[in-house]
């Protein structure tokens, strides 16, 4: 009797010992594996346009994106410019679906196809004229090869998802399709030139299309099979003799890797010298560089003059042009 209330006591005194126990259940890892083989089977979900999606108004977010730009657009202008052709023809066609008649159930809204036009010709005059007054002494075909390089579908493409304009355009692909966010890219352009005028359309252009030039190689967008005919005649057209290579260094000619150091010379002179693994790649290699030299699109050249004057000039000889 003594033992058991001394057990008691201690009890009290103590508390109960509970033993620890596993707090994961046998259960839970065939399920999540169960879940994980259902999600596998199923897929990825299908993604829904942001405009379909909760807590979108659109209003608010087409001027927040004019204020992001710090531009001022037209509402009216900039509302059309994100609508496309294939948007208007799918709510027509779901209204008649509805029940309602062809001519209830078209659309007072009109597409960016006129946009679009107007922005595409006004980009690419800007841009060329642009190009023609940074590097006077590049050819057509070098400045044709890089207005085609700002103006293609995969440069337009990459500034135009950078500015959100992927999330506001109104079309039934879901995603888009990269020829929908070109075409959008040049509308929001003509609406601007619209909406504000040449400059700040012109301002616009240099700011995010023009800048995409910046650390890109001049021959990896102008692609040149024979780049030393092509120094012979620019040397020709400036009444200086042919250049003559000569090797002026190489190192492990007898390995896997040798590096062979080509300099062209003209009246004497040293006017560019490039590397290689072989002596003709050398020698192209040296014919790059003094091309490079030649039209000033060298690594180290100086930023282009976007004064006012050069500016205005620019901006009339583009909208006259278009």
């Amino acid at each position: 009797m003594a033992s058991l209330l001394l057990g008691l006591r201690s009890l009290a005194l103590s508390g109960p010992r509970w033993i620890p126990v596993r707090g994961k259940k046998r259960w839970l890892r065939p399920y999540l594996r169960a879940l994980e083989k259902k999600l596998e089977l199923a897929g990825p979900p299908k993604p829904i346009p942001r405009s379909q999606q909760p807590n979108f108004d659109y209003h608010a977010e087409v001027l927040a994106f004019s204020q992001r730009l710090n531009e001022s657009f037209s509402m009216q202008l900039l509302k059309t410019a994100f609508v496309n052709k294939t948007y208007v023809m799918q709510e027509e066609q779901q209204r008649q679906e509805l029940g309602l008649d062809k001519e209830t159930a078209m659309l007072n809204l009109q597409d960016n196809e006129q946009l679009a036009g107007v922005g595409s010709e006004f980009t690419a005059s800007y841009v060329q004229k642009t190009l023609e007054k940074a590097f006077p002494n590049l050819p057509p075909d070098g400045i044709k090869s890089l207005v085609d390089h700002l103006t293609s579908q995969e440069v337009v493409c990459h500034v135009a998802q950078n500015l959100a304009v992927e999330d506001l355009t109104l079309s039934s692909e879901c995603p888009l399709d990269p020829l929908t966010i070109h075409r959008t890219f040049f509308a929001i352009t003509g609406a601007l030139l619209q909406s504000s005028g040449t400059q700040r359309a012109g301002l616009f252009i240099r700011d995010f299309l023009i800048t995409q030039l910046i650390g890109k190689d001049l021959f990896d967008i102008w692609l040149i099979a024979d780049p030393m005919s092509l120094l012979v005649q620019e040397l020709s057209h400036r009444n200086l003799p042919l250049p003559e290579p000569r090797m002026t260094r190489e190192c492990g000619a007898a390995t896997v890797l040798p590096v062979y150091f080509v300099g062209l010379y003209c009246n004497k002179e040293l006017i560019a010298e490039g590397p290689g693994e072989s002596v003709s790649a050398a020698e192209e290699e040296a014919a790059r560089v003094a091309l490079r030299k030649m039209f000033g699109f060298t690594e180290n050249r100086r930023p282009w003059n976007y004064s006012s004057t050069s500016q205005e000039i620019i901006e009339q000889k583009a909208i006259h042009s278009s």
